[in-house]
């Protein structure tokens, strides 16, 4: 993200940055943009969101960090009724470039008012695109991407995956919005995901993998724009399909992406669309319950072996959700 940051402000002198602490978690931005362009605000959402929205307005190209995804409470009306809206109202005389960066789901066991994952707000709320990427190289591309857009982007950092090594592309890396990624290909099972469920779902297709099951992983990366044309296509050649995330159930992404396939693929389907996903319930300031909150490995793999009306590999395991 430190790299993706320094990119495009040396790309663009228009681009700039401020929230909470960031001038104290990125002093080599500071080092080298000075107080102008990367600073520290007070601990106020609203401001610092309605700032955004008017330097975005005036042409500028803001970076905002609110830290975790609940205190976007705050915001909203900025980001929702303000950044989202006015380029619209305006009959595209202004453009609103923000980005806006915060953290989201478990992984640090930070109770609930800093653990919720609330992506699938925004994706709802038209004018703002939405990014959630699951691997470093995404982080560095997404944000380079997300930057340059002229529209208002909420950047979510999954925290199960913040810290987690992986390979970044040298120099310039940009990764296309609204563009999926297959992160492996299977030919009897679609395994649909974001953020830290990539990886319960890529683990998950390593075990069925022993039982003779072929499962493709698709990595949305972006959820607003949504890469239909790589979930239906995906749909259409296995005929089965798993949603997985690790927010709520109730109008959260999933259920989009079921109405879809339903919608578009029904032909195709050889069973009934599955979600897994997290509780209807505020997350736990506990490090094992924040893992039992989201689906894991074992219920995906339990999933897809009822789907085939097969025994999954882990004996006992009980499937948390099907939804039929």
């Amino acid at each position: 993200m430190a790299e993706a940051l320094a990119q495009e402000m040396r790309r663009d002198a228009r681009v700039l940055m401020f929230g909470e602490g960031v001038a104290t978690k990125r002093p080599e931005l500071l080092a080298e943009f000075g107080a102008d362009r990367v600073r520290n605000t007070p601990l106020a959402e609203a401001i610092i969101a309605g700032t955004a929205a008017g330097a975005a307005a005036t042409g500028l190209r803001p970076v905002v960090d609110l830290l975790f995804a609940p205190f976007m409470t705050y915001a909203m009306d900025a980001l929702v009724n303000s950044a989202g809206k006015l380029r619209f109202v305006s009959g595209g005389q202004f453009s609103f470039p923000l980005v806006t960066i915060a953290m989201s789901g478990g992984g640090w066991a930070v109770g609930a008012q800093h653990n919720h994952n609330v992506e699938a707000w925004f994706a709802h709320s038209p004018g703002l695109k939405v990014a959630m990427p699951s691997t470093a190289a995404d982080f560095k591309g997404l944000l380079a991407a997300a930057i340059r857009d002229d529209n208002p982007v909420l950047f979510f950092a999954d925290i199960g995956v913040l810290m987690q090594e992986g390979e970044v592309p040298p120099g310039e890396h940009v990764v296309p919005l609204g563009r999926a990624a297959i992160r492996r290909s299977g030919t009897d099972v679609t395994l649909v995901a974001y953020a830290k469920s990539v990886q319960a779902c890529s683990q998950a297709a390593d075990t069925l993998e022993a039982q003779g099951i072929s499962a493709e992983v698709i990595d949305l990366r972006t959820i607003k724009p949504l890469d239909e044309m790589a979930i239906l296509a995906s749909a259409r050649k296995t005929g089965r399909v798993v949603i997985v995330h690790e927010a709520s159930r109730m109008c959260g992404v999933g259920a989009e992406i079921a109405a879809l396939v339903a919608e578009r693929a029904f032909d195709a389907l050889r069973a009934p669309l599955v979600r897994l996903t997290g509780p209807d319930a505020p997350a736990a300031a506990s490090y094992p319950l924040e893992q039992a909150f989201a689906p894991q490995p074992a219920a995906i793999e339990a999933a897809v072996c009822t789907l085939l009306r097969k025994r999954p590999a882990l004996a006992g395991q009980v499937l948390a959700t099907l939804d039929a």
